[in-house]
């Protein structure tokens, strides 16, 4: 049994469906259970992140925004944003988790609890209600000082760059990373196989509404594995953007660092000391990671129709992978 076969027996249990790829520089390899296969729609939850910070980094390249430019300066004039120490909230902020905004906007949870019948956490999350969250919030840490993961802030970051570019955020990502990659099968309004919370257990899709750029897509392990493969592709259209968004650091602690969207992680050298640069997903009814190696060219993606995590085995599949490099 290969390691990937051994990857997909291990993540059948308690779960619907899954698939899994490997990439190998150009080659793709792609196993699924239940009938489901490398077309099969997710949704691909906090994956969305990346491309939503790879966006960032395509308008940064550019010249359309900066980095270090501060989120007030995208949003409508009248928006409240808060400061802590006098240090506004920038893009880079936003695209690190180091802004200090909380990890949901204020009244949200309360708002999901106020609708029990509708098992859909962001359903209430319009733009008004998003920037009303925000002139509310208490920052934790002085922005850009320490790492706090946000799905607030990567909803805003996703809402500011569509305000700035005119678009809406599906058009946006569509025009700067899943045209580019001929990616036809990634978006937002786009239906998807059934999602369970667990087997025999179907609920409803999300939809994410101005809180998309943390959560909102929908895609294929082949298409995410293409999206993967760009990232060592030294004269692809994205390449520039690829270079800004895993040049930048912010250390979480001696094993983590935060990229613009990617995670990045270093192996003790007992594990092979390898760095596997990653983010994985959830949401009601799906699980999903993608992770990859530049230097080595290897990568892994995981999509599951069930909610329960598929982290474990699919970051041991990347390690098998780059063992063997």
């Amino acid at each position: 049994m290969t390691d990937l076969e051994q990857t997909v027996s291990a993540l059948t249990s308690d779960r619907h469906g899954v698939v899994v790829a490997t990439i190998v520089g150009d080659e793709v390899t792609v196993r699924g259970t239940a009938g489901l296969d490398g077309s099969t729609r997710f949704e691909i939850g906090s994956i969305t992140k990346v491309f939503t910070a790879l966006t960032l980094a395509r308008l940064t390249v550019a010249g359309a925004v900066t980095l270090d430019e501060p989120l007030r300066e995208l949003l409508p004039p009248d928006t409240t944003v808060p400061l802590r120490d006098g240090v506004p909230i920038t893009l880079r902020h936003l695209a690190t988790h180091t802004s200090g905004l909380p990890r949901l906007p204020t009244g949200m949870l309360l708002g999901a609890l106020l609708r029990p019948g509708k098992p859909d956490p962001y359903a209430g999350c319009s733009e008004d209600f998003l920037l009303r969250a925000l002139a509310r919030t208490r920052l934790s840490s002085t922005p850009g000082s320490r790492f706090r993961y946000s799905n607030f802030g990567a909803g805003l970051l996703g809402l500011a760059l569509a305000r700035r570019a005119g678009l809406s955020y599906e058009d946006l990502v569509a025009r700067e990373i899943t045209r580019p990659l001929d990616m036809e099968g990634t978006g937002i309004a786009l239906p998807t196989t059934q999602g369970y919370r667990k087997p025999g257990r179907p609920v409803p899709a999300w939809h994410l509404a101005a809180m998309a750029g943390a959560g909102g897509l929908r895609s294929t392990a082949d298409e995410v594995a293409r999206f993967v493969q760009a990232h060592w592709d030294p004269t692809g259209a994205l390449a520039p953007a690829v270079a800004t968004a895993l040049g930048v650091e912010h250390r979480v602690n001696p094993f983590l660092t935060t990229r613009l969207g990617w995670m990045s992680r270093q192996l003790h050298p007992k594990q092979g000391g390898f760095v596997q640069i990653f983010h994985n997903g959830g949401t009601g009814g799906f699980a999903s990671f993608a992770g990859f190696d530049v230097e080595r060219r290897v990568g892994v993606v995981a999509l599951s129709d069930t909610s329960r995590s598929v982290d474990g085995p699919s970051f041991a599949l990347l390690t098998a992978l780059q063992s063997a490099a």
